[in-house]
């Protein structure tokens, strides 16, 4: 296996290199994401690749992606906290663009799972970042028990429920603090 970070501009052409490992493992429960899903996802990529601290790490057998990670700094203005079910106080969703590192998606294909790959992703994704915590959110369905195993198992720790718009399921907020 092999690992590859890109920072900033160049982090946003690597969607045509993971497309595929993301078609096949958000078609899988609890997602089910078909044309439109996808569609979708392709134009919050784009606008996201754009947001300061944007960084994606791909991991390749061979020349398969087989894993991707990617995320980007929240901004003082970020939406990220509101659409937490509970809010929380002012003072923890407080943003001041180099409080926070959001991870956006990290996404193993099926067959390399539980092999540490995530862990590695995850790992290269945060290296050499100066935040206090990393946050993400996690679906809450039994299909995606594994991935908030393994994310508390790194330190995560629950602050929430989520619905980050009108039409979307509901997500388990997660927060690691670095500091």
């Amino acid at each position: 296996m092999t690992y590859a970070r890109h920072d900033g501009p160049a982090a946003g052409t690597q969607l045509d290199a993971f497309l595929p490992a993301y078609e096949e493992v958000y078609a899988e429960p609890p997602y089910r994401e078909g044309p439109r899903d996808i569609a979708e996802f392709i134009e919050r990529f784009q606008r996201q690749a754009r947001r300061p601290g944007f960084r994606v790490v791909l991991t390749r057998s061979d020349a398969d992606v087989v894993g991707f990670t990617f995320g980007y700094l929240l901004s003082p203005d970020t939406l990220w906290w509101e659409g937490l079910l509970d809010p929380l106080p002012g003072e923890f969703t407080r943003e001041t663009g180099e409080r926070t590192f959001a991870v956006i998606e990290l996404a193993v294909r099926e067959p390399c799972r539980r092999c540490g790959i995530a862990a590695g992703l995850h790992a290269r994704l945060l290296d050499g970042l100066t935040v206090e915590r990393v946050t993400l959110t996690a679906r809450p369905e039994p299909e995606a028990a594994p991935a908030r195993a393994t994310y508390a198992a790194w330190g995560y720790r629950l602050v929430g429920r989520s619905q980050p718009w009108d039409d979307a399921p509901v997500y388990d907020a997660m927060v690691l603090d670095l500091v």
